[in-house]
């Protein structure tokens, strides 16, 4: 069977969760589609989002269509939890992006669409709630035609009028063909899916389970499995923890086959495959190994981190979205900051855009939110996971800036009574890019381990950014 990576997003309030239920129960996956209103959702597992009717955590349904397996992530809509979103990209073969009849394109569909763009994941559309009062599918099209891409193509009238024209129009190959025959091939079809010059939309109501099945079945007959190759390699995309505290990596296998007891490796570790899991709404099964393209979650490994690349994979793209606000987290007096760092580390492992900082002087912790219902949300994580109840000061905006030409930096140091210097080459790098570290110095010039010295301690200081990369440059001065 076919293996795809499929993630579904949406804005808030498009009907992203329910068409998620409508897909699930028209593959046969589940007997009774659940409702957010009824708290009953598949892949709305925790408590909190059930008391919310949100999505905060990406989630994972997997089920058969046809000649199909689809590993189905389903991601945040609320703009607070956009990160978490982001990360979900990463390892996509197809999107589906939900849009409201009613409410049409908003400011962060558009958001999406620019994400969808820069990951290069090709997307199908379901216009949603289209039995509701203003639904017009014609305003609707010429919307999403208009605000996203010309490329957008009704695909519930295939096969009639002037389907395959719209199509051919969107490539000049495409079009010869047309004009040959006057129909164009499946396979042509999904080459300009998958390279983006032609996005597909379907037009229904999730609740009503109108349009779903038109929607299944493009998906299965304009996709294609991406080719993988025969060494091992993944993409780590999440850190997450079970109800008994265990740490989950969760990952996509992009190569070769992964297998318990294996051996994985990364910057400075190297530790043990435990247990693969395949998980399905909030349920999980063990498997002995999964092939390219599964997207699972493992146990045994502490030193992950989202966006790391495992085998032939390399180093993930930076995120676009971060946050916007800082604050000072409040302890009830009891409660030592200090000792509450390492909880809210853990929090930072499955969240790293929350940016945890503690000051020394200060003796305090500081976080990074994108807004107050993220804000609320990690107030009830700290409680539900640690039993202390959290407060936060005003929030404070994050302003950025950076040098405009190339400057050295000079610090001295007096360890054990010895006198070191060092001299930093820093240059303004592409505008998004934060801040990179690495060495460009000779072992004649400074040893290797002084050298990995520097950069560590570097590594340790608040920048206002984490490093992802260690590229900046430590040359000889004259």
């Amino acid at each position: 069977m076919r293996k795809l990576v499929i993630g579904i997003l949406a804005h808030v309030d498009a009907g992203k969760t329910t068409l998620s239920e409508a897909l699930l129960y028209q593959s046969g996956s589940i007997r009774k589609m659940g409702r957010v209103d009824n708290k009953d959702a598949f892949l709305d597992t925790e408590e909190i989002e059930r008391e919310r009717g949100i999505t905060v955590f990406s989630k994972q349904a997997v089920f058969s269509y046809k000649d199909m397996e689809i590993y189905w992530l389903d991601t945040p809509g609320h703009v607070d939890f956009s990160a978490e979103m982001e990360r979900t990209l990463q390892v996509l073969d197809y999107a589906v992006l939900v849009v409201s009849g009613a409410d049409g394109v908003q400011g962060h569909t558009k958001t999406l669409w620019r994400l969808l763009a820069r990951y290069h994941i090709p997307v199908f559309l379901f216009i949603n709630k289209m039995d509701q009062t203003g639904a017009d599918k014609e305003k609707r099209l010429e919307e999403a035609q208009r605000e996203l891409d010309s490329g957008c193509i009704d695909f519930m009238t295939e096969n009639a009028g002037d389907f395959y024209e719209n199509i051919a129009v969107c490539d000049e190959a495409a079009l010869e063909q047309f004009l040959d025959g006057g129909i164009l091939k499946e396979a042509v079809i999904s080459r300009l899916i998958k390279e983006r010059k032609v996005f597909p939309c379907f037009f229904g109501s999730a609740l009503k389970i109108n349009g779903v099945d038109k929607l299944l079945e493009g998906i299965r007959r304009y996709t294609e499995e991406p080719a993988y190759s025969q060494a091992f390699g993944a993409r780590v995309f999440k850190i997450a923890r079970d109800a008994q505290g265990n740490r989950l990596t969760w990952l996509k296998v992009t190569g070769g086959v992964l297998k318990v007891k294996d051996r994985l490796s990364g910057k400075g570790w190297e530790e043990k495959v435990n247990q693969i899991r395949i998980y399905s709404g909030d349920k999980y099964e063990t498997a002995g190994e999964a092939g390219a393209g599964t997207v699972c979650a493992v146990t045994g490994l502490t030193q992950t981190g989202p966006g790391e690349g495992l085998g032939q994979e390399s180093l993930l793209e930076l995120p676009v979205l971060e946050p916007l606000f800082h604050y000072k987290v409040l302890l009830p007096q009891d409660v030592d900051a200090a000792a509450m760092l390492p909880g809210l580390r853990i929090l930072e492992e499955e969240e790293p855009q929350l940016h945890v900082v503690w000051e020394e002087k200060l003796q305090e912790i500081q976080v990074r939110i994108m807004g107050e219902v993220q804000l609320e949300v990690l107030q009830r994580l700290i409680k539900d996971r640690f039993s202390i109840q959290a407060e936060f000061a005003q929030g404070s905006v994050l302003y950025r800036e950076t040098i405009a030409r190339p400057v050295i930096g000079v610090g001295h140091f007096e360890p054990l009574k010895h006198y070191a210097e060092v001299h930093l080459l820093l240059e303004p790098g592409e505008a998004g890019s934060g801040l990179c570290l690495a060495a460009d110095c000779g072992e004649d010039i400074l040893a290797k381990n002084w050298q990995r010295l520097a950069l560590a301690h570097l590594e340790e200081k608040n920048t206002g950014e984490f490093f992802s990369e260690r590229r900046l440059r430590m040359s000889k001065l004259p």
